[in-house]
């Protein structure tokens, strides 16, 4: 007779390869969704590059990657990925990637700077892209037109997903709604970033946050983003400033604001310098990713990642992020005694 305990752990285990299989289903079709709306081509992406390039993203800036010494080169300094934004915009060069479209890859990065919570991980996997545009498409139409392609491919995932699976019911709106981060702040000023992001999010339920990076009017930017890759300084056809932003929605399991891609249409020459000046960092000028984009060898671009094990997460309702992928956890979260099983 099989007991209790072990009939538990057997649901367990169907429960979780259960999970598994529809993991595998959301980033596969969600990824041939966003190559379809975007028009990428997927390509392989590295797990690390060279340090000293300028080509690792240092995200909010802060971050500080893994590095290693690789015996074959002199024991010269490789670093792990955390972003591949610049990495990117070098491919759609080397492959003399035309206008209108752009690469798909499939990024592994580890972020060990990154605070351990129920949605942030080490690990971070993501679908990571890049678009060639034209001077003419370095505006807010075009990024709103690629959110709303992005946010579309979104909602299909979810739908295919319930028709599979019919106790993920939808609940994400029609639209996205856009909003930029001064006007966020002028509709909420006594609210912290945060809390901004849990009103709007909680009203619209989908939100993209426009201008991430610049300081706004109280003197203090909505929150971080690296001088070099994003443009968030240059000013818009919308009166702000800021060509860049987070694609936000309201998780109903975890009851808060959910961020799901950060993307933007990235520097020219002329935000760059901008931005290095702004941020203290002038330095970065001689290193090879800066130094060929102000020497105009990089094609201009919009680009983005969207998370793949936050849109899995977000999809499946699970509470923690643990519970659709692998990845590092202390003790104490994998032993909380709340029946957290993390994959």
């Amino acid at each position: 007779m099989i007991s209790e305990q072990t009939s538990t752990k057997v649901e367990a285990c169907k429960d979780m390869l259960r999970t598994e299989e529809a993991i595998f289903f959301i980033k596969d079709y969600f990824g041939k969704k966003l190559a379809a709306a975007l028009n990428l081509v997927n390509v392989s992406a590295p797990v690390a590059v060279l340090d000293g390039t300028g080509i690792n993203d240092d995200l909010n800036g802060v971050e500080k990657p893994v590095s290693f010494p690789v015996k074959g080169i002199r024991d010269q300094k490789a670093v792990i990925v955390q972003s591949l934004a610049k990495w990117k915009r070098i491919r759609l060069k080397e492959y003399n990637i035309e206008p209108g479209k752009g690469l798909l890859t499939d990024m592994r990065a580890i972020r060990p700077s990154e605070e351990l919570s129920p949605i942030h991980s080490v690990y971070v996997d993501q679908w990571d892209w890049e678009k060639r545009i034209t001077p003419s498409q370095r505006n807010i139409e075009y990024l709103k037109q690629a959110v709303m392609a992005i946010y579309q491919a979104l909602r299909a995932t979810e739908r295919a997903l319930f028709e599979l699976h019919p106790e993920y019911v939808p609940v994400l709106p029609e639209n996205i709604y856009f909003i930029h981060a001064e006007e966020l702040l002028r509709e909420f000023p006594d609210l912290t970033p945060k809390q901004r992001e849990m009103e709007i999010a909680r009203i619209f339920g989908a939100v993209f946050i426009i201008g991430i990076g610049a300081a706004l009017s109280n003197g203090e930017p909505h929150d971080g983003r690296a001088p070099d890759y994003d443009d968030w300084s240059s000013p818009n056809e919308d009166g702000y400033k800021g060509l860049n932003g987070d694609i936000i929605v309201w998780n109903p399991v975890i009851e808060r604001p959910f961020e799901l891609s950060s993307m933007g249409i990235r520097v020219n020459e002329e935000a760059m310098e901008r931005q290095l000046l702004i941020q203290g960092c002038t330095e970065r000028r001689n290193l090879l990713f800066h130094s060929m984009l102000l020497n105009h060898e990089l094609p201009l671009s919009i680009g983005g990642g969207v998370g793949q094990s936050r849109v899995c997460m977000f999809l499946l309702r699970k509470k923690h992020i643990g519970e659709v992928q692998s990845s590092i956890w202390p003790e104490s979260v994998r032993n909380n005694g709340g029946g957290l099983r993390l994959l």
